[in-house]
């Protein structure tokens, strides 16, 4: 009994002579999957800052913390901060992630005027109102890219 694959039919966008494309949707998905996960974890280390502020772990010195106390609570909300900072530092990775894969998206496209405006304001620190402006409104460079290739004459 052998298996056979057909690469032929697939769900994903069609490959160029680079690689395969990354999407308008999967750039949307993960842009939003990492900026909840930002949101995710800054309440999680917030909540756990709070919890050990309310709970008398920090040892104070005026407005000062100087130490803090070794018992187990202290320690499970040590671990709960640092999930909260790795859901952070997740999301952010995501977010750049997604910024590429928008610029790579919008470079497939005959007007560069997204690509300059996501590349310009992602260099500048604005990256995240670009990328929120990409999902409400941008383009997408995969089916630009997928008809230039349909239209294009077939060489011999």
């Amino acid at each position: 009994m052998s298996i056979r694959t057909d690469l032929t039919r697939s769900n994903s966008p069609a490959p160029t002579e680079r690689g395969p494309l990354m999407s308008k949707a999967t750039v949307s998905k993960l842009f939003i999957g990492g900026a909840l996960a930002v949101i995710a974890g800054a309440i999680v280390a917030v909540a756990a800052v709070w919890v050990a502020i309310a709970n008398g772990v920090f040892v104070m010195n005026g407005p000062d913390i100087a130490g803090i106390q070794g018992n187990p609570l202290a320690w499970s909300l040590l671990g709960l901060g640092l999930v909260g900072g790795l859901a952070i530092v997740g999301g952010l990775i995501a977010g750049l992630v997604s910024w590429i894969g928008a610029l790579l998206n919008t470079a497939q496209l005959d007007s560069k005027a997204w690509f300059l405006a996501l590349l310009l304001l992602g260099i500048f620190n604005f990256g995240f109102f670009a990328m929120i402006a990409y999902v409400l409104a941008g383009p997408d460079g995969t089916t630009s890219a997928a008809s230039h290739r349909a239209q294009a004459p077939a060489s011999a």
